[in-house]
């Protein structure tokens, strides 16, 4: 798993909202970013720097030697937003889907990857496009929720969470995304009891049990968020983010300015 430096958070919400949320719910709790995952959009799974880098010089080279390899163009995008080259990404996946136009699993990584470059309009119409009304596909369902979390329609990116359940009851993923976005609608208790019904049903995923932390940590409920935050950081680390997570509320229960997003976010937020 990769460290955050100290004093920065290691928690993360649904893309570039981790400092939004953290904002929105802080009001809450003073009167909570993803693609990805969970966070909220779907993201690769976790590997060292060292191995994404090799896979996307593999995919890469197989891609290049043929743009039409739907195959090859999916894992090279994919280390590549694995790596933070989100501009790359969308790249290689847009002429991807001009080879393949019709292919639902093209369509829906481009879509994600739209996301994660911050182009969220377009996002949403490229996963409209990556399943059918009755044929639909939990997992864009959850990904178009996290798409419109991200643009501020908790309300709505719910209603998606909810439909892809109704396909996968109790999936992890999906109610850790359910659960960010109360945490961004400023609702936190039922973001920490969705979360605690995620965590209960992937206990060894930490993004889930880090997106837990959090959200109690924001409750003000410090000791519990740490020692939650200890089963995958290190004691000095989940101590730092309990710390930062403190000071930032108090100073925004004080009136002053909130830090730089760059200050909040560790390497490979909203990933």
């Amino acid at each position: 798993m990769m460290r955050h430096p100290r004093g920065r958070i290691a928690w993360r919400l649904c893309q570039a909202a981790a400092v939004s949320c953290l904002t929105l719910a802080a009001a809450g709790c003073a009167t909570s970013p993803s693609p990805d995952v969970t966070g909220a959009i779907s993201s690769p799974a976790p590997r060292s720097e060292t191995e994404w880098r090799r896979a996307a010089e593999d995919a890469g080279t197989r891609y290049r030697n043929n743009p039409e390899d739907t195959d090859a163009a999916l894992q090279y995008a994919q280390a590549l937003r694995a790596l933070g080259q989100r501009t790359q990404a969308v790249a290689v996946l847009q002429q991807a889907s001009l080879h393949d136009p019709n292919n639902k699993t093209l369509l829906g990584a481009y879509g994600r990857a739209l996301a994660d470059a911050n182009r969220l309009k377009e996002a949403l119409a490229v996963l409209e496009r990556a399943h059918t009304p009755e044929n639909p596909d939990w997992r864009i369902l959850s990904a178009q929720g996290a798409v419109l979390d991200q643009m501020g329609r908790h309300e709505d990116a719910q209603r998606y969470y909810s439909s892809a359940l109704k396909i996968v009851p109790d999936e992890p993923t999906v109610l850790s995304n359910l659960g960010l976005s109360y945490a961004l609608a400023k609702n936190l208790p039922e973001a920490e009891a969705t979360l605690r019904k995620a965590v209960d049903r992937r206990a060894t995923d930490p993004r889930v049990r880090q997106n837990l932390a959090l959200v109690i940590g924001l409750q003000g409920r410090f000791g519990e968020a740490e020692t939650i935050a200890r089963a995958d950081l290190p004691p000095d680390e989940a101590a730092a983010n309990v710390a930062y997570l403190k000071q930032m509320l108090a100073e925004q229960k004080a009136g002053k300015p909130k830090k730089k997003m760059t200050d909040a976010r560790g390497p490979g937020a909203g990933t």
